[in-house]
């Protein structure tokens, strides 16, 4: 598991607490997707698993670090979805809770690791509850999620809450930098994409990914210039991904902060020109709407199951190609 250096002082708040007897047995680390949280969650594990611990450093040679590094301790517990779903269903949660009575394996402690939280059913979480308020002796539990207020809030009450937030700007540009990410301007762009999550920032400036992005506001350019919105589609429509999606409301509320002369607060730095054309377009009112409608249809796209998304799609950008059309729409100022 990689380590990277804004997980330091959290880090080492956390296992403070630990050997001062004041540790809680049920830690929920809210952290962005990018933001390292999987990588924080081991160290704590392993640190907890150790049986020679050496200060906030686990030792990594007692028989429980060989087996934290193996993949194979036996009193180490991470349920992961069955294969082919994405949620964590109660017989998964079942499975770990049963063992956790019994006297560890190795003799130390026992650490579960819920990386997804969010991906607990109710029925899961609700059996997860009993467990969490009177958990055995010398048992953890780790849970990691992106927005706690998606968890059942009897499972919030039990946990005690940390934020693990994401490092500033210049400390995500210098790692980036540090991973061969030569162009300050994209890297600056790649992180405000993922509110400074580093590691998201990386997986986006990837040759391939960030052509895609490229490729959608290229399209946007040729679309405005042509009148043709609906030729965005493509750029769109992509199965199971809604990325472009977003990469779109990013530009439409740019084009909005241009138009109030808050450029430099921008997201979209490398699209400057994309995002004044934008702004010079469309009235405020327009943009508004807009705005409000691609939410709209990105959280249709996210929870209705079985949606012809191409359909969706199609029908907003018309939409959008009418509103032009028509001029000043009712909300302009």
């Amino acid at each position: 598991m990689n380590w990277y250096p804004w997980l330091n002082a959290p880090y080492r708040q956390i296992i403070a607490r630990y050997q001062d007897g004041r540790g809680h047995h049920a830690l929920l680390i809210h952290a962005l997707k990018g933001s390292g949280v999987d990588s924080l969650c081991y160290a704590i594990s392993r640190w907890l698993m150790c049986r020679q611990p050496e200060g906030m450093k686990s030792c990594g040679h007692c028989h429980s670090c060989q087996l934290m590094m193996a993949g194979n301790h036996p009193d180490f517990y991470r349920p992961e979805p069955e294969k082919g779903r994405s949620s964590l269903g109660v017989d998964s949660i079942r499975q770990v809770i049963d063992p956790l009575y019994n006297h560890a394996q190795q003799g130390g402690a026992k650490v579960v690791w819920l990386s997804d939280a969010e991906a607990l059913t109710e029925q899961a979480a609700n059996a997860l509850l009993k467990t969490l308020e009177e958990p055995p002796d010398r048992t953890y539990f780790l849970l990691a999620c992106r927005e706690p207020s998606h968890l059942l809030p009897t499972l919030r009450s039990r946990c005690l809450y940390r934020h693990l937030p994401a490092p500033d700007e210049p400390t995500g540009s210098g790692w980036l930098l540090q991973q061969g990410i030569r162009d300050a301007e994209q890297a600056r762009t790649a992180l405000r994409l993922y509110n400074g999550a580093p590691l998201a920032a990386l997986d986006i400036l990837q040759p391939a990914r960030w052509a895609e992005r490229q490729g959608l506001c290229d399209g946007i350019r040729q679309a405005l210039a042509r009148r043709d919105l609906l030729s965005l589609l493509p750029y769109l429509n992509k199965d199971k991904d809604d990325e472009p999606l977003y990469w779109l409301l990013t530009l439409l509320t740019d084009a909005l902060k241009w138009q109030a002369g808050a450029v430099a607060f921008a997201v979209n730095q490398d699209q400057r020109l994309l995002v004044e054309q934008l702004g010079t377009r469309y009235p405020s009112g327009i943009l508004h709407h807009q705005l409000h409608q691609w939410l709209e249809c990105r959280r249709q796209w996210q929870t209705i199951s079985g949606i012809n998304r191409e359909l969706l799609l199609t029908n907003q950008l018309l939409n959008w190609d009418e509103a032009a059309d028509v001029g000043a729409h009712p909300w302009s100022l």
